[in-house]
């Protein structure tokens, strides 16, 4: 099979593409990259911007599946940045699977396409679309899957969405590492009670369930459904992130602040970042105060159920291999 993979240069893509050169699969990358990493291991590199309609169309010519894993993530940003390269680069993407006549496509989204400002404790993807949504990615998250599943059927292409939570692992260049040097600057504040329980994915697991998706695509066991994807086990995130960075002989997370003053605080740089049009994020957002307080963890039975996923690295062992890696990293 020859399969397309957006955003092969990323942290997900990278871990996607290994398990499908291991199956003996023709890969392209397609990112905005040079990627030379990708190219040294056998993998067709084309620098392409998903806005870039035709050179989309263009790429996904000769193709089985296209796995959509590029997009704009994070909390802050113009909305124009984000629609245009999570809407309608995802439009593009579609438009290439149509025009070239693609079988297959797995799309990776994101269980923020449910928020709504409050908690969610092991629900299913029976789950409405959100609302109230504090932050461009997750809005327009929720547009790109919601036409990427309404496509299931046109033109004989079947789709997919998956939706892992938090992706962390060795080679992380987000999550962890962001947490890490907030907390050894001491900028890191736990919000709310810190007994709240959030998924986590371990990368290895959410490159397994994409492929498992593509094979579940092929018997038509999950055409045009969505799937929460993450370890099927919370874990209480302040303990968990305590935990590492404990080994990391970082000191804990300690100082906390309320999620209703955080929220505020949230408000008021987000003005303050607007009026003045600063660069980078605020050091706090309405939404961020949200996901670090309020539980919001979900079911996976679908997922084990029209998949087979299941997730083999666990956490524990997860957790051993980052700890070790960043350590003989960072001597």
């Amino acid at each position: 099979m020859k399969a397309l993979v957006t955003g092969g240069g990323g942290f997900v893509g990278k871990a996607v593409i290994d398990r499908l050169l291991g199956q003996g699969m023709s890969v392209t990358s397609l990112g905005r990259s040079p990627q030379l990493e990708l190219v040294a291991k056998g993998v067709r590199v084309l620098q392409v911007d998903l806005v870039d309609k035709e050179a989309v169309v263009a790429a996904c010519e000769g193709m089985d599946v296209v796995f959509h894993v590029a997009a704009k993530a994070g909390v802050w940003g113009s909305r124009e940045s984000f629609y245009s390269a999570n809407v309608v680069g995802t439009r593009n993407v579609l438009a290439g699977c149509r025009a070239q006549k693609v079988r297959y496509l797995v799309y990776t989204s994101t269980p923020s396409v449910v928020f709504n400002g409050g908690e969610f404790t092991g629900e299913d993807e029976s789950l409405p679309y959100g609302s109230n949504w504090l932050c461009h990615y997750a809005e327009t998250k929720a547009i790109a899957e919601q036409e990427v599943l309404a496509a299931n059927g046109e033109e004989d292409l079947a789709t997919v969405a998956l939706r892992p939570h938090l992706v962390w692992g060795i080679g992380d260049p987000h999550l962890l590492p962001r947490v890490i040097a907030r907390a050894k600057a001491g900028r890191l504040r736990m919000v709310g009670d810190g007994q709240n329980k959030v998924d986590i994915s371990h990368v290895d697991n959410v490159a397994d369930a994409h492929i498992l998706a593509l094979e579940a695509l092929q018997a038509g066991q999950a055409n045009g459904k969505p799937y929460f994807i993450s370890q099927g086990e919370p874990v209480v995130l302040w303990d968990w992130l305590n935990g590492i960075l404990t080994r990391l002989n970082i000191p804990p997370v300690t100082k906390q602040i309320s999620v209703g003053k955080a929220k505020s605080l949230g408000a008021v740089l987000e003005g303050v970042w607007r009026v003045f049009r600063l660069k980078g994020e605020p050091p706090m957002t309405r939404f961020v105060a949200v996901e670090l307080a309020k539980s919001h963890f979900y079911s996976i039975e679908a997922a084990k159920r029209d998949l087979g996923y299941q997730p083999i690295v666990s956490t524990q062992l997860g957790v051993d291999a980052f700890v070790e890696d960043w350590l003989a990293q960072n001597k």
